[in-house]
């Protein structure tokens, strides 16, 4: 039955650029210090940010250009500034035991757009509601979160590609009330194409706590982070990992999808026929339309559990942990039920089934991917993901360095 809807699922590809590697367990903590200068006159850069990207470490330039984030976790990181007028500037770093001293040149922009006054651009109101549909999600984390600068980011929509895009200039600032944090997200593109059905982003976000006093609030952001959490994809690679899904609540099945030939014949008939009868009125023959009711796929569902020896192995020198399976895996989440805004795909005039659990979709495109100690992918675009972790969305998004109380895994 799987195969009937897939004309209508949306792959997800999320690339959240930020820290590579952060031990759980790690002891060791060092300093990242530096300065900011411009790359072309060597002139300190003042009140620069300075952030670990997907993390909630950050600082700001003094008027020397100096910066300093103490106490940092060993581990590897995505160091990135933003200046007002200047590109958007990256370093790696590996922070281990001992201190780690950076230079950064931020290349200002192009000397043309000296004196000219960038006005925002009008996006249209439609195109501006779909993206913030489509980026915040619909879950009832996400209807708590709001764009506080909408003029910063620029959406357009190509009507003949069936293609929405979207590009901050600077920033997109999102606060999500539900989970407690002040989300900037640097450098966002965001890109979906309806036809072909895949939706990605990447951005480099910088997370900040919501200011709060009432100790009602913060109890509430906490229960709320743990929920985020738990059945996530992060928490899923943790779970492979450290060989622990079973304790932490994942099902993992062997899902194999086989075309229906059938179906793909009847489909490439249809198109020929649509353009033969381009300019008159035409109704397809109805062996071919029966054809076309057929799922495109065939799905077959392993029933076996696989064990977390199955979806892992360990890379080259035998100490990274990489992501490796046959065909897709189907995770499921037996500890918390479905956001009740979730539906499965379903045909026009039908009621859209409301399912019992938390079902996922993994598809690994490479044979392998290594997961870092955090649960992140060191390369996020090695997988797509379908089902409930592709309608979970900003409003379920936490900052790698997250950790769930440890009374609760």
């Amino acid at each position: 039955m799987r195969g009937l809807f897939l004309r209508f699922l949306f792959w997800a590809r999320l690339l959240v650029l930020g820290t590579l590697g952060l031990p759980h367990a790690a002891r060791a903590q060092a300093t990242i210090s530096g300065e900011v200068r411009d790359s072309v006159t060597q002139a300190p850069l003042a009140f620069a940010s300075v952030f670990l990207a997907n993390t909630t470490r950050g600082a700001t330039t003094d008027e020397a250009g100096h910066f300093s984030l103490s106490g940092v976790p060993a581990g590897n990181y995505d160091l990135v500034v933003s200046y007002l007028g200047y590109r958007l500037a990256r370093q790696n770093v590996t922070v281990g035991q001992t201190p780690v001293v950076v230079q950064l040149r931020p290349a200002p922009l192009s000397q043309q757009l000296a004196g000219v006054v960038i006005r925002p651009h009008r996006n249209k109101p439609e195109d501006y509601q779909r993206f913030v549909e489509l980026f915040l999600g619909n879950t009832a984390f996400s209807r708590q979160c709001r764009i506080r600068n909408p003029d910063g980011v620029r959406v357009e929509f190509d009507a003949q590609a069936g293609e929405l895009t979207a590009e901050a200039y600077d920033y997109l600032q999102v606060d999500n009330a539900a989970l407690g944090y002040r989300i900037r997200f640097y450098g966002l593109h965001f890109q979906i194409n309806f036809r072909e059905q895949v939706l990605s982003y990447y951005a480099w976000p910088v997370f900040e706590e919501l200011p709060t006093k009432s100790a009602a609030k913060q109890a509430r952001y906490a229960a709320n982070r743990l929920a985020a959490y738990r059945g996530s994809l992060t928490h899923f690679l943790r779970g492979v990992r450290s060989g622990q899904l079973a304790d932490a609540g994942f099902v993992v099945n062997r899902l194999r999808r086989v075309p229906n030939r059938r179906w793909a014949r009847a489909d490439s008939l249809l198109r020929l026929e649509r353009q033969r009868h381009a300019h008159e009125v035409w109704h397809p023959a109805d062996s071919l339309l029966r054809q076309l009711r057929e799922p495109p796929q065939y799905a077959y569902l392993y029933t076996r559990p696989l064990p977390a020896d199955s979806l892992r192995r360990l890379g080259p020198g035998g100490r990274a942990v990489q992501l490796h399976f046959r065909d897709l895996a189907q995770v499921t989440y037996q500890r918390e039920k479905p956001d009740p805004a979730y539906t499965l795909p379903h045909r026009l005039g039908e009621p859209p089934p409301r399912p019992e659990q938390q079902i996922s979709v993994l598809h690994l495109l490479r044979p392998a991917v290594e997961i870092t100690p955090t649960g992140q992918l060191l390369d996020p675009l090695a997988v797509y993901t379908e089902g409930y972790w592709s309608f979970e969305k900003i409003g379920e998004l936490l900052p790698v360095d997250y950790e769930p109380p440890a009374a609760r895994p």
